[in-house]
């Protein structure tokens, strides 16, 4: 069966889920109205412009892995779902990944809008502040934030995948996110770098601080991300539906 056939079923599958189009909303108008509020902290003023113009997307994610979950546990609801999608496609690889590929492009694509609206909402409330950035730091900063926005849905869809749980993976991530990077990643010194949030929330500093680069801690995030996703494919191939 060819592949652009599935991933189009995929594709309309996420159009007719209400809850997944919420999801969405809320990424883009979380992560531009904190965006919107970065300047008005005069603590903010000193802190790095870019990272500071698209604060937002650091609780615009959660809508993210909200959706990567909810796109794929929507399959495991009492199990029909799944069954009917893996009868009509046998091939669970194919299957997997277009379910994976229609969820990074939609994602992608909300993500370049809400990161571009963030970063025009965070540099009107920085004002001055924001002088110092380069148009290569702006546009580094939209579209690593966008694929950094995709890789945590992804990431969350490979984890739904294989604990067939969406409550349980955002019991998981949200926590993990919320908690483990800003509160207790602060006492593990450099390993923190390497968390799959905090080292793609390099791409979105002017000036990195950390051991990664902008593109190098997209990649740590894109590693987590197909780990998750190869787990999840595993668990799919092996158990039933």
């Amino acid at each position: 069966m060819p592949f652009a056939p599935v991933f189009r079923s995929e594709w309309l599958k996420i159009r007719t889920v209400r809850p997944l189009l919420a999801t969405l909303l809320v990424l883009f108008a979380v992560t531009t109205a904190f965006s919107a509020l970065a300047g008005l902290d005069p603590e903010d003023q000193g802190a790095d412009p870019l990272f500071a113009a698209l604060s937002g997307t650091a609780l615009g994610q959660i809508a993210a892995i909200t959706f990567g979950s909810l796109a794929v546990s929507a399959e495991y609801r009492e199990g029909a779902a799944v069954r009917l999608s893996l009868t009509a496609v046998p091939r669970r690889g194919l299957w997997f990944a277009a379910k994976a590929a229609a969820i990074a492009a939609v994602v992608l694509v909300v993500a370049l809008v809400t990161s571009l609206a963030a970063l025009l909402a965070g540099l009107a409330g920085l004002g001055d502040a924001a002088d110092g950035l380069t148009t290569a730091d702006q546009v580094r900063g939209v579209v690593g934030g966008a694929v950094y926005l995709t890789l945590m849905a992804l990431f969350a869809a490979g984890l739904a995948t294989l604990l067939r749980s969406g409550v349980a993976t955002l019991s998981v991530l949200i926590p993990f996110v919320l908690i483990v990077s800003f509160v207790i990643g602060d006492a593990l010194g450099t390993v923190a770098d390497f968390m799959p949030d905090r080292a793609g929330q390099t791409v979105l500093r002017s000036v990195p601080d950390g051991t990664l680069g902008p593109w190098t801690g997209l990649a740590v995030t894109a590693c987590w991300t197909a780990a998750a996703l190869l787990a999840g494919a595993w668990r799919l191939r092996r158990q039933d539906a």
